[in-house]
């Protein structure tokens, strides 16, 4: 039986497990600036993720490591200034939270105070579970982030799918209910098998969000310089491009250029 679609006016991480209790499926992209969250949130996606992305697509750097935590709460800061209905959950940086808790919860602290952001997202699982109490008693929520987790990628060496093997699934599978116990309200789940994502779905209450997980999840979330096409290098099997911008824009500003060179710009009606 079919669940009629609740109008939020504002997302909270209760929206959210509501919206898992009616099979109401959660829209989530990320976005580093005012801009394109203005235009993110108007368009009725459910949360904004600020991610440690923005390290690669707004920065150039090759992996998401080098983005600070100053960093971060600037990019957060433009984004919460343009919402109005969307949840925005930040990225902690690596090297914000992992080696100690109490660093955990005075970068989660920064970021909420800082930025205004609602929820702070974190990689791993019985690793870094002492930083997630501690952020969570302070009354600070936070978003899990399991499987591929980019801020570990000198360990792994890769970025190919996670939890293939046995072994490394069943330890998913715990870490998922783990973080569910000590309080997270969402966990991401990136580049592990559909079958794999979708029993960890079925097995926790709180909402599931994927990246290169399948169907079978809560809910999605890409990218946005991904979606839109902006970045025409990057092509893996998850990803949906739903424009080409990278052509179109590409084509405008070449057609700009040639404009002012031919002084077609301005014409008589473009001017004072």
């Amino acid at each position: 039986m079919s669940v009629a679609k609740k109008d939020y006016k504002r997302i909270t991480t209760k929206s959210l497990i509501e919206m898992k209790s009616n099979g109401e499926k959660i829209s989530m992209l990320t976005a580093y600036d005012y801009t394109m969250a203005k235009i993110v949130d108007t368009a009725g996606v459910d949360v904004i993720l600020v991610g440690d992305s923005a390290s690669n697509v707004m920065a150039g750097h090759e992996t998401t490591l080098p983005i600070t935590l100053d960093q971060m709460i600037y990019h957060a800061s433009s984004v919460v200034r343009a919402v109005d209905r969307a949840l925005v959950v930040v990225d902690l940086p690596f090297g914000s939270y992992q080696s100690d808790p109490k660093e955990a919860l005075r970068s989660s602290i920064r970021i909420m105070k800082e930025s205004g952001g609602h929820a702070v997202k974190l990689e791993g699982g019985k690793e870094i579970k002492e930083s997630i109490k501690k952020i969570l008693n302070a009354g600070i929520p936070v978003m899990g982030h399991l499987g591929l987790t980019p801020q570990s990628i000198y360990k792994f060496g890769t970025y190919s799918v996670r939890a293939k093997e046995d072994q490394e699934a069943e330890k998913l599978m715990e870490d998922a209910k783990l973080l569910e116990k000590i309080g997270c309200f969402a966990i991401v789940l990136e580049k592990i098998p559909a079958d794999l994502a979708k029993k960890v779905a079925e097995s926790i209450s709180i909402p599931v969000i994927g990246i290169g997980a399948g169907g079978g999840v809560d809910g999605q979330v890409l990218v946005i310089h991904d979606m839109l096409g902006m970045n025409n290098e990057f092509s893996p099997r998850f990803l949906r491009r739903y424009l080409n911008l990278y052509e179109l824009m590409t084509k405008a500003i070449g057609q700009y250029a040639a404009d002012v060179k031919s002084s077609d710009f301005p014409n008589a009606g473009e001017q004072y």
